[in-house]
């Protein structure tokens, strides 16, 4: 193994090779540049429009993009990727390297502090994931640190990642996603998560930015942290806020009256199309790889482990049919006009190991649903029809039009006279607690990546201990996540990576529908907003 090191102003890890292959980076225009701190904010004051949602500030509790949206500004990371990069190079740290096969060492510089004047030192580190997992918060993101054995803070400015595992080939991708965020160890607890309103008294902040105004799920302001000491070059606005809304139809009216500069997630591909004709506005498109699809609750669904008559070959029966009766290029069509696309495997297409391996084994072979293919597989199990499902989705995370796509799914499965649907929806802060709590049986999730590797769509969702939390287990599969995960040669990495998606077309633990691009509504006089690899929207670079 050859021992890779990441230093400021240098080419970062090659950790890339099976990343992003051929993901277009697009963007209004980029920041970006030197390392950050210091510099005069001139752009003046910016609002941004999002109907996404805030599950918790503190990065252990959260595993969502909405979450993520406020936390990237606001809290440090050792490593990072800048603007229009894949590249993972130094953030808060000077220097990251691999000092032997099982350890990551990185360096602070000296004399860090945080928003609050207290010291940021390896100590925050350690502490920071630490607590993350021993929380292991059932919304959070600990389960992505499952090669990290233990923290070591050598002194004040040296941080040692002890890993079980040889060779990791995506810990440095973690470190820029949602454990990778250091947090105040004299603000945070260190067995439970803390309160917003906690953090943002505090002023416990280390990022770009601080937060100088909080209502939860209806306004943050964000100014510019005089302390942040990192990769991102200092803001270039003066301040920032952040404006929920909730109906997409008022955010949209919003960014054509110039009430908000920058709206981004989301609306409807009916709202943006229409968009794309007004020239008070303008539409920035982003790089691929945010994917939609149904989880199936392997306890809860029908036949599942704790229902009254479990039985686990009618369990798969009802999940293969719904695999062939659902009509992809219907949704993509009918509700999204095409910005969304059929998907079907687990690692989207751009990225290096991305098959298609649900094409050939559900519906017609060829993509299409087949009707009579469900019936021969419910029959052949013994499933009685119509089989009564219960389905739950989201209308207010997802977009607006999660409505529709779920109940043109509800639509398909019920005019096979296979399936007896209960459609539900419930909002996103209450929908997170409870499909960790086995309340939803089938529902819908998206996912917008963390880190561009195609280990972003299998370590989260299929193994043993995962984000999903719906009861999946497949030993093969677990083992080859972690196998894939430091296996040096791309090729052989490649091969894994296929093979078990193969494994999880069979075994059908959730269900790819869709996969679509980042799309940000601009006015005409905003400069600066990049939608790259990130899958972050920064704010940094944003002026008018």
């Amino acid at each position: 193994m050859s021992l890779r090191k990441t230093t400021r102003g240098r080419l970062g890890l090659a950790v890339g090779a099976l990343g992003v292959a051929s993901l277009v980076l697009a963007g209004c225009a980029s920041g970006g540049g030197d390392n950050g701190g210091g510099g005069d904010a001139k752009g003046g004051d910016i609002i941004v429009g999002t109907t996404d949602k805030v599950t918790t500030l503190d990065p252990a509790g959260s595993y969502d993009n909405g979450s993520l949206a406020v936390q990237t500004q606001v809290f440090p990371y050792l490593v990072n990727t800048d603007y229009n990069s894949t590249e993972v190079v130094p953030d808060l740290a000077e220097t990251a390297e691999f000092t032997s096969p099982t350890e990551y060492t990185v360096t602070l510089p000296k004399g860090l502090k945080w928003a609050n004047g207290n010291d940021l030192t390896s100590s925050d580190v350690k502490f920071s994931f630490d607590r993350n997992i021993k929380i292991a918060d059932p919304n959070g993101a600990s389960s992505l640190l499952y090669n990290l054995d233990s923290v070591e803070a050598k002194d004040d400015t040296t941080v040692v990642f002890h890993l079980k595992t040889e060779n990791d080939q995506v810990f440095p991708y973690i470190l820029t996603s949602f454990p990778g965020a250091i947090v105040d160890d004299e603000v945070f607890s260190a067995d439970a998560l803390t309160s917003d309103d906690d953090i943002v008294k505090a002023n416990a902040f280390g990022g770009p930015y601080v937060i100088s105004s909080y209502d939860f799920n209806k306004t943050v302001e964000f100014t510019p942290n005089e302390n942040y000491k990192g990769l991102i070059d200092a803001p270039v606005n003066s301040s920032v806020v952040l404006s929920y809304f909730a109906e997409s139809s008022n955010l949209k009216l919003a960014v054509q009256q110039g009430d908000v500069d920058v709206a981004y997630r989301s609306l409807s591909a009916t709202d943006v199309e229409d968009l794309k004709g007004n020239d008070k506005v303008q539409v920035i498109d982003g790089p691929g790889g945010e994917i939609r699809y149904i989880v199936f609750n392997f306890n809860t669904q029908p036949y599942g482990a704790t229902t009254a008559d479990a039985d686990p070959a009618k369990a798969l029966a009802v999940r293969q049919a719904v695999a062939d009766l659902i009509d992809r290029d219907a949704i993509s069509e009918q509700v999204y006009k095409g910005t969304y696309t059929p998907l079907y495997s687990y690692v989207p297409e751009g990225f290096a190991g991305a098959t298609e391996a649900l094409k050939g084994l559900y519906g017609d072979g060829n993509g299409a649903p087949d009707a009579d293919k469900a019936k021969a597989t419910l029959e052949a199990a013994g499933v009685t029809t119509p089989v009564k499902l219960s389905l739950q989705y989201s209308p207010d995370h997802y977009g607006p039009s999660s409505g529709d796509e779920y109940a043109l799914v509800k639509s398909q499965l019920e005019e096979s006279g296979l399936f007896e649907v209960d459609l539900k929806s419930t909002e996103w802060v209450q929908y997170s607690e409870d499909r960790t709590a086995d309340v939803y049986p089938a529902y819908q999730l998206g996912w917008f990546p963390d880190y561009s590797d195609a280990d972003n769509y299998l370590t989260p969702f299929f193994l043993k201990e995962n984000f999903l939390g719906n009861h999946y287990d497949n030993p093969e599969v677990n083992d080859l996540i972690l196998k894939q995960a430091v296996e040096p040669d791309a090729d052989a990495r490649k091969a894994d990576i296929e093979k078990i998606q193969e494994l999880v077309a069979g075994d059908l633990s959730t269900v790819p529908l869709l996969q679509g691009a980042q799309v940000a509504i601009a006015g005409t006089d905003v400069d600066g907003v990049t939608l790259d690899a990130s899958f972050k929207l920064r704010f940094a670079s944003i002026t008018k």
